[in-house]
């Protein structure tokens, strides 16, 4: 009798259920598995074969693991059955053997006891080994849950005391900000690991964040008097700074930041190369050059550096953004401040950078692009020697052929 998992009938209880088979038949149908295992009903069966009866009602259960039978057998018999303490525990700790992962209040629902004393039977079987103890159980709605639940420690303060709770609050929410920053961008630069990055080419999938100062082409406004006759560096056409990064052909990872310097009659342009790097538009910083420069409708004294983000890429902490005016006095033509790569680099300082169009002897010996996270791609970038440098490429190489790049937009 595989699955006669309680113990036997009292004498007296099975002499009333034989006088009732006698009276009434059998009125619970005996109930079987696929192979004709009885699940439920060993005892009325024993009763009709002694009787002479050759049948009673059936019912088959297909479909249930061993487990699930077993289980069948003990919540169909134990609601029919008087057993004491002992017996009970017994069969609270057969059904925790099978069933571990069921919390003790399902159990104890099924088995028509109460739950402390289910869950004193499970703490005797998990010291003495029996049974392991799981971080997660399945109620008796099938919803898995934490084993055990954390306690409340927090309650409604005191208005005199609420304001610490608020700091507490945010000191709580500023942790987890800084985990979950830490742990995007530990993928992040995980991804940028895996990417292409050689002298000599354009890398492809590989920074986390581009810094560009691309060579927009600039129209001279004064044919008569030879003002703003042209550029002192070879421009680069529109469709050419576009195509340049886009696609496949981008260097940066699938979550990344570009800041693109435009001027301000390019900002059109600006957003359109943006966009079609594969960047949504987030925000702009300008550069005040607190000196007044040439301009057709407005004297131009401001350059504009935008802001575009792909993908699930961490912002800054709350406290160290940026300002997004910065003032200082321009300097040689083209030349960006340095307070802008240092703001890059102190938001972002473990993960690696590209600069587009950087000239190489713009770097002084304490740039904050010389950190060892930089590397530099552009007509007078002198790749190969930075990217050695900066830990990028082994094997120097000429500078790559991007004949019509420049270093930088008109100021």
């Amino acid at each position: 009798m595989k699955y006669q998992l309680l113990p036997p009938l009292s004498v007296d209880d099975r002499a009333a259920l034989e006088a009732s088979i006698v009276q009434h038949g059998v009125l619970v149908p005996v109930e079987y598995d696929e192979q004709g295992e009885i699940l439920d009903g060993h005892h009325r069966v024993e009763i009709c074969e002694s009787l002479g009866l050759v049948d009673w009602p059936r019912f088959v259960r297909k479909g249930l693991a061993e487990e699930e039978k077993r289980t069948l057998a003990r919540e169909l018999n134990v609601s029919r059955r008087h057993l004491n303490a002992e017996q009970k525990r017994a069969l609270i700790a057969d059904q925790l053997r099978d069933t571990p992962s069921i919390s003790s209040r399902a159990i104890a629902a099924m088995l028509g006891a109460h739950h402390s004393t289910v869950e004193k039977v499970r703490q005797q079987l998990v010291d003495g080994g029996e049974i392991s103890h799981h971080e997660e159980i399945e109620g008796r709605d099938g919803i898995v849950q934490p084993a055990r639940k954390a306690i409340r420690t927090a309650f409604l303060p005191e208005p005199d005391n609420a304001r610490e709770l608020m700091a507490t609050a945010k000191a709580i929410r500023t942790r987890q900000r800084e985990h979950g920053r830490k742990v995007r961008t530990d993928l992040i630069n995980e991804i940028a690991a895996r990417g292409e990055a050689s002298a000599g080419t354009m890398p492809r999938a590989a920074y986390p964040i581009l810094y560009a100062d691309p060579p927009w082409e600039q129209e001279a406004w004064s044919d008569e008097t030879g003002q703003d006759r042209g550029l002192m560096y070879p421009p680069m056409p529109l469709d050419a700074i576009k195509a340049l990064c886009a696609g496949d052909a981008s260097p940066a990872t699938r979550d990344a930041l570009l800041f693109l310097w435009v001027t301000a009659n390019r900002l059109d342009d600006g957003i359109e190369v943006l966009r079609t790097w594969g960047f949504d538009y987030v925000t702009c910083l300008v550069w005040d050059k607190e000196t007044i420069g040439m301009g057709r409708w407005v004297r131009d004294r401001h350059e504009i550096l935008l802001l575009g983000k792909r993908g699930n890429f961490p912002a800054p902490l709350p406290g160290t953004q940026a300002a997004s005016v910065h003032a200082e006095r321009k300097g040689r033509h083209s030349a960006k401040p340095v307070h802008f790569a240092a703001m890059i680099e102190r938001l972002y300082p473990e993960m690696r950078k590209l600069e587009l169009f950087q000239r190489a002897e713009s770097l002084a010996e304490d740039d904050p692009r010389r950190s060892g996270q930089w590397d530099f791609w552009g007509f007078e970038s002198d790749f190969a020697t930075l990217m050695s440098s900066s830990g990028g490429a082994d094997t120097p190489a000429a500078a790559p052929p991007c004949a019509a790049a420049g270093s930088g937009a008109q100021s």
